[in-house]
């Protein structure tokens, strides 16, 4: 009897680092297994995904990004540098120039199993089928917003709120109420238009023809939707997640030796020997914030007398003229990129003033850190109606303007600060994002949901031969 050769998976990430970086710890999990991972990206993003896999077995084929395409500067080759996130559509459609390089390459690659690649990458589907590979999409966002942006579009449940911000429920979800305003605009409009919809239209149609899609999520951590999903939208979803685990040893609050030297880490260790507990404060690399929003953020952290940490790029302090000055005592601005998920398993870290990109949230959950939302673009608005009121780990900064959209109030940001870090529901919560923290631990275990999952779905690309698989 012959062996069935190893399996081979091709991953494409979509470049930007909040679509790269589950994918690359998906291939690590994959690579515990034995299957062999190739994955596609191009010069200028392949030495960071080199030295983030620190894996020499996990091949990197580089394809070149088009060049002279309009609003993209020469050398742009991810959506964090590029000049304004208006470009990102241009950015977006400007991958599907890759489309022949990439089919050559798959020729001259060990044939693959399957391709993974990101669900903004429609055109690999087209790939996929010339080859005859099967292709499962990664939509980086919870079960919960995919469902409910595509729940919107086919049962149009908005149809009679008149106002943006007038609550409407879903039939299939009817304990769920929701306004337009927490979609994405032009998404919540009541006849989406423009160049964003039809992107979006026609990536819809490549992930129709797809074998399945790949969730960084767990379970038990949005069983309706799940299950919802896989029964009446598909094609099927496969919870691997959450992928931050990876690469963690399985016991938590684990300190890397090579973080010892970091100012934020020693500063941290000091805040835990003072007993202080500290707020992290974070809104990942995308998002652009008004200078008058970022002030009143400031503000209301100075006024809340907490303790924080607060990740930002530097020109954001441009507009925040001797505020680090007056908060030396009890505070510290870092400037440059840091190992997010290492940070929140400080146990000096008791909560986490976040957008609520969905990495940062299930990084959250996995450090147990309950979450102050304050969303800001894409799905965010959905991930903090999760976050607080779904699953009940975090609370929520509210405009003042009594609409989920809008200006945040230095009073605002300093009463939620409190309430999280010294308050009763803040208390709450903490314990709700402990539960939900050792459930998703648990996941990823050998045996756990997670893990068992990663296993059917390695099966399934295998077009369903058993697979001589071990850990």
């Amino acid at each position: 009897m012959g062996t069935v050769p190893s399996p081979h998976f091709v991953i494409f990430p979509f470049m930007s680092h909040g679509h790269t970086i589950p994918l690359l710890h998906l291939a690590a999990l994959l690579r515990h297994r034995f299957v062999a991972v190739t994955i596609f990206t191009t010069p200028a993003n392949a030495p960071s995904i080199r030295d983030f896999l620190k894996d020499e077995s996990i091949s990197v084929i580089e394809l070149p990004f088009p060049k002279g395409i309009d609003g993209i500067p020469p050398g742009v080759e991810i959506t964090e540098k590029l000049p304004s996130m208006s470009s990102f559509g241009q950015f977006a459609r400007a991958t599907k120039l890759m489309q022949p390089l990439f089919e050559q390459a798959l020729l001259g690659l060990q044939p693959p199993t399957c391709i993974i690649s990101d669900a903004f990458l429609g055109w690999t589907q087209q790939s996929a089928e010339k080859f005859s590979i099967p292709r499962y999409f990664f939509f980086g966002m919870s079960i919960f917003a995919t469902t409910l942006y595509q729940v919107l579009g086919i049962e149009r449940p908005h149809a009679e709120a008149i106002s943006p911000d007038v609550p409407f429920t879903f039939s299939s979800f009817p304990w769920l109420k929701l306004t337009r305003n927490d979609f994405e605009p032009p998404f919540g409009d009541l006849e989406p238009k423009g160049p964003a919809v039809d992107f979006m239209l026609e990536q819809a149609v490549s992930l129709a023809k797809s074998r399945g899609m790949i969730t960084n999520s767990f379970y038990e951590l949005e069983p309706r939707f799940a299950d919802y999903w896989s029964q009446h939208l598909g094609p099927k979803s496969w919870c691997v997640g959450p992928l931050c685990l990876a690469n963690q040893p399985m016991i938590a609050n684990i300190t890397h030796p090579d973080n010892k030297h970091e100012t934020w880490m020693q500063w941290l260790n000091s805040k835990l020997a003072d007993r202080q507990p500290v707020l992290y404060v974070a809104f990942g690399t995308q998002a652009e914030v008004s200078a008058e929003q970022i002030q009143e953020i400031a503000r209301g952290l100075e006024l809340s007398n907490t303790s924080f940490l607060w990740v930002t790029r530097p020109k954001v302090l441009d507009h925040l003229k001797g505020f680090e000055e007056r908060v030396k005592d009890r505070a510290l601005i870092v400037k440059e990129w840091v190992d997010q998920s290492e940070v929140l398993k400080h146990k000096s870290i008791k909560g986490f003033l976040s957008h609520c990109g969905w990495n940062s949230v299930m990084e959250s959950i996995c450090a147990k850190v309950p979450i102050l939302a304050l969303p800001l673009m894409a799905e965010q608005h959905l991930n903090a109606r999760f976050v607080v009121e779904e699953i009940g780990v975090g609370l929520r900064i509210m405009p003042r303007n009594g609409s989920v959209r809008g200006f945040v109030e230095a009073e605002e940001v300093e009463k939620m600060v409190r309430e999280l870090m010294e308050g009763e529901k803040g208390e709450g919560v903490r314990k709700k994002v402990k539960e939900m923290g050792e459930n998703a631990w648990e996941t990823m275990k050998e045996g756990g949901s997670s893990w068992s999952t990663l296993g059917l779905l390695i099966d399934d690309a295998c077009g369903g031969k058993q697979v001589l698989i071990d850990v």
